[in-house]
């Protein structure tokens, strides 16, 4: 794929805070607030939004390359905060659960402090990725059991 020359080079800081923002987002509030429990303290912070609970459209396409429909409406769950060195934070997380968007905005503040990023990666984002991970690879095993393949089907005529 060729990049395109008017638009600026990817910023590997940009990306990995996308992927911690959604790893923050998708983890399971009770997993969060017990990585919380035993993470470095939090700095003080200001709200600056919410949190607000409201409701976003989701679009699909049809055959996953057509076109594009909505789908339904999902609860979301928003916040912005401002620690006290002036980093903002920002998180969007399903459903109404207002302290899982605080705790998700905070987190993704104080990820932003290169002082505290490691232990923060450590004590938060490896465990709820390795969660992640395990829920992905159950998930997989339970939908490859139902795998049927036709090719084997048709031979057995």
């Amino acid at each position: 794929m060729v990049a395109d020359p008017a638009s600026p080079p990817a910023d590997p800081a940009h990306h990995a805070r996308a992927a911690w923002i959604g790893l923050l987002a998708r983890a399971a509030p009770a997993e969060l607030a017990a990585c919380l429990d035993t993470a470095p303290p939090l700095p003080d912070f200001a709200l600056l939004r919410g949190p607000q609970t409201g409701l976003v459209m989701l679009r699909g396409r049809a055959g996953g390359g057509g076109a594009p429909f909505n789908l339904g409406e999902m609860t979301v769950t928003r916040a912005s905060v401002r620690d006290a060195a002036g980093r903002i934070g920002h998180a969007t997380v399903r459903g109404r659960d207002a302290a899982h968007a605080l705790a998700a905005a905070r987190l993704d503040a104080a990820l932003q402090d290169p002082g505290r990023h490691a232990a923060l990666r450590t004590a938060v984002l490896d465990p709820l990725a390795a969660s992640e991970a395990q829920r992905r690879s159950t998930l997989a095993r339970r939908a490859a059991a139902t795998r049927v393949d036709f090719f084997t089907l048709a031979t057995q005529r």
